[in-house]
């Protein structure tokens, strides 16, 4: 994947990398080097001891040239460019979906940063990078940052693209108000186990703007097959049938929250495969067909 052919995202990122971290809630999006197997554990509910504990592969690593609080980044300090390059590919895509749709994308704000800050659910790991800011703009399900398991598997610049447009995927879900109308379906729910079919169908639909992205920048970024199958390696790892065979050696599906890996593959494919959002409708399948 060469992802130093996408845009930055124009100044969207908050560089604290060396301060103090961000205080409150925050919800990290993505990383690289270091920080990127903790953030690809945490936001699927992974240990992230567990993956860091066993090396990482095929990340960009941070160059001595990083940068320092309130400086501006060195143009050889990767861990940035990659993330700011994402996040500006993603901008760029969500920007003209909305566009053509008669509506106006408001840019995710995203804070890098590398101590130990607040999360939703307590102290955040220090490997920990990049946030979207918490408050009203908090994405649904941060509380499965909470959820440990172990897993292994996956890895690669597009599988980590593919982390931080799944989250923005959640911001795009914001934006369109489908968190909201899945957050009241699940309060209204009356099984704990039609809850977490609604937060299934979040994260699948999540998956699948992953992929429109990875559609919308195959070309500019050289997507190759071998890219492809990276993100289909993590998506099948961080599958919640895989990790519970890992952590508890039986699977529960009534208890999954994020889909099995059969599914996370389906969704993402969908949508790398059309690059068409309406391809992602998720709540309109019957939840045995999803």
């Amino acid at each position: 994947m060469d992802w130093k052919n996408l845009p930055g995202s124009g100044g969207g990122i908050d560089d604290r990398r060396g301060g103090g971290g961000l205080p409150g809630g925050g919800i990290a999006v993505g990383g690289v080097g270091g920080l990127i197997i903790a953030l690809i554990a945490m936001f699927f509910g992974v240990d992230p001891g567990a993956i860091l504990g066993g090396g990482q592969k095929g990340a960009p690593q941070t160059q001595s040239g990083q940068s320092q609080p309130g400086a501006a980044p060195s143009a050889n300090d990767e861990e940035y460019q990659f993330v700011d390059r994402i996040l500006g590919s993603t901008n760029q895509v969500w920007g003209q979906v909305f566009q053509e749709a008669g509506r106006t994308y408001t840019k995710p704000p995203l804070v890098l940063y590398r101590r130990g800050t607040s999360s939703g659910c307590g102290q955040a790991n220090s490997a920990v990078g990049p946030l979207l800011p918490g408050g009203q703009q908090r994405l649904p399900g941060h509380q499965l940052l909470c959820h440990h398991a172990a897993a292994s598997g996956g890895g690669g610049d597009f599988a980590y693209a593919y982390v931080i447009a799944h989250e923005v995927g959640h911001h795009v879900q914001n934006e369109l108000g489908i968190a909201d109308q899945v957050e009241r379906r699940q309060r209204s729910a009356r099984t704990e186990a039609e809850a977490n079919s609604y937060g299934v169908r979040l994260e699948l639909q999540a998956d699948c703007f992953a992929g429109v992205w990875g559609n919308r920048t195959r070309q500019q970024t050289n997507i190759t097959q071998a890219d492809v199958q990276e993100a289909v390696r993590t998506a099948e790892a961080i599958g919640d049938d895989n990790l519970q065979r890992q952590s508890q050696g039986y699977v529960v599906p009534d208890a999954f929250t994020h889909g099995s890996s059969q599914q996370r593959v389906k969704w993402f494919m969908t949508g790398l495969r059309s690059g068409n959002p309406n391809d992602c409708d998720t709540f309109s399948v019957a939840y045995n067909q999803l």
